[in-house]
């Protein structure tokens, strides 16, 4: 099968020991609910001693994906051009759910959103796609994790006390973060902010290309 120029690129870097990144796009809460569901997180963690509750931050998670950083510029353009066309999104968050037998999660009820943003961004997974061994894992059931790789110990506790639990919080999702970092041991950065504008097709075209 002919490769294509990005895949072509991809690879000559890849041989040539380009750096490559991990990268997470999201959509983060206000700081007040952060701070709130990072406070249970917390009592997670001290209580069934799980480091993703203590150290996954609060956030809603769109699309993952690895890719080289000498692509980084051209993600970020193609980011931009979604979220010019995109309105800000309501979020919804109520009580837990989970995903047996591993994962505790709150509630996101106003999906459909998200999931229609997470099908403008689809188009362009080709700049996302680092090769056939790391394609983009598109998120299309969002939540907001509270701890995840549970040990079969760690989850059956929690989740008899989660399932029971009640929370409630929304947030004006008005941008998605796309974050990056070098290593799984290492913190996240901040690698661009991109603004929901709801522009027209047209102007968001102008604007990208002026």
């Amino acid at each position: 099968m002919k490769k294509t120029t990005t895949q072509k690129m991809a690879l000559f870097a890849e041989n040539a020991g380009y750096r490559q990144n991990e990268y997470l796009l999201i959509l983060s809460p206000h700081e007040e609910l952060r701070k709130k569901i990072q406070a249970i997180k917390n009592e997670f963690y001290e209580k069934y001693r799980s480091p993703n509750a203590k150290w996954g931050k609060p956030i809603v998670t769109l699309v993952k994906f690895t890719q080289l950083e000498m692509m980084e510029d051209r993600v970020v353009n193609r980011l931009k051009t979604v979220a010019m066309g995109f309105r800000p999104i309501k979020v919804e968050l109520k009580d837990f759910g989970a995903y047996p037998s591993h994962t505790i999660y709150i509630n996101v009820t106003t999906k459909e959103p998200i999931r229609n943003l997470v099908k403008e961004i689809k188009p362009w997974q080709k700049w996302l796609k680092l090769n056939d061994d790391n394609k983009p894992h598109f998120l299309d059931e969002p939540h907001l994790g509270i701890s995840w790789k549970l040990k079969p110990w760690q989850y059956e506790e929690a989740w008899k006390e989660y399932a029971q639990k009640s929370f409630t919080g929304r947030f004006i999702a008005d941008s998605m973060l796309l974050l990056k970092r070098q290593r799984s041991d290492m913190p996240y950065q901040i690698a661009g902010r991109f603004a929901f504008q709801d522009l027209p097709v047209c102007t968001k075209q102008g604007e990208l290309f002026a």
